[in-house]
């Protein structure tokens, strides 16, 4: 297969910041949501993913929610 592999950083290891709301937590809280959007992550706070799981489910990319 031609695509890479990326490893995720140890945890702990970074700030992640909401791709929508803003919010900053350390390291990746396991009640966030994570999507690959044009090869990019995108995470998202857990009340953010929560206000529009039917897009992210329908794998909707972020900019049309």
């Amino acid at each position: 297969m031609d695509e890479q592999t990326h490893h995720p950083a140890p945890p702990g290891a970074e700030s992640v910041v909401c791709s929508r709301c803003g919010a900053v937590a350390e390291g990746t809280p396991p009640t966030w949501t994570c999507s690959v959007e044009n090869g990019r992550r995108h995470y998202f706070c857990e009340k953010c993913a929560r206000a529009n799981i039917r897009a992210i489910e329908g794998r909707l990319d972020s900019s049309w929610w």
